[in-house]
């Protein structure tokens, strides 16, 4: 009954000691987070970093793509006057190649040229110069065949409006209906395209009277 009957002095005592063993557990965790809160605010944290090498990256990538960008233009620019005088110069050439579109077969006629002054210049009578034009003309026959220039055929032919012009019709017993009678004028196609229609005349025969 002694033990249980304590002054109120001793249980005062009491107290204290269990206020000051309360303050002693608590301080260590205070000081962790104090220390912990100086930590954070002296060094960076890894989030930090890795956001900063991040940017750096997109940075660099980014140059680089100016650069590519650059470089591109500056090769499209050169395509571009490539092209530019590859279109004059075959505007230019296409320009020579009209102009200048006969020149073999004018190169080809002066020889025939030169060959019928040195016939008119030599020939001192009407046989010599027969035989120099019939010369020439052989060989102008010849020089038209090579380029593919043929006589249109006319006189014993069926007219072919697509080949032949009437000028003239004649009603002839000799001859049958469309048949070509006469030749006016020649004509003459260059590789199977007519260049000049034959000039014609063509048998029409009366309709009898029933």
């Amino acid at each position: 009954m002694a033990k249980k009957n304590k002054t109120k002095s001793e249980e005062e005592i009491d107290e204290e000691d269990q206020s000051k063993l309360q303050e002693k557990e608590e301080s260590p965790s205070e000081s962790k987070e104090e220390s912990s809160q100086e930590d954070g605010k002296e060094e960076p944290s890894n989030e930090d970093e890795g956001e900063d090498s991040e940017l750096d990256k997109l940075n660099k990538d980014l140059e680089r793509k100016d650069e590519e960008i650059i470089e591109l233009k500056s090769h499209i620019q050169r395509l571009q006057a490539d092209f530019d005088n590859f279109r004059k110069q075959g505007e230019k050439q296409k320009q020579d190649l009209i102009r200048y579109a006969n020149e073999g077969l004018i190169v080809k006629f002066l020889d025939i040229y030169e060959d019928m002054e040195r016939a008119l210049e030599n020939s001192s009578n009407e046989e010599e110069l027969r035989e120099g034009l019939e010369l020439i003309y052989s060989k102008m026959k010849n020089t038209l065949e090579k380029e593919g220039v043929e006589e249109i055929p006319a006189v014993g032919e069926k007219f072919d409006p697509f080949k032949h012009e009437a000028l003239l019709t004649v009603d002839s017993p000799d001859h049958e209906n469309n048949e070509i009678v006469d030749e006016l004028m020649k004509g003459y196609t260059l590789k199977d395209k007519v260049i000049k229609y034959s000039k014609v005349r063509v048998c029409k025969k009366a309709k009898k009277e029933e």
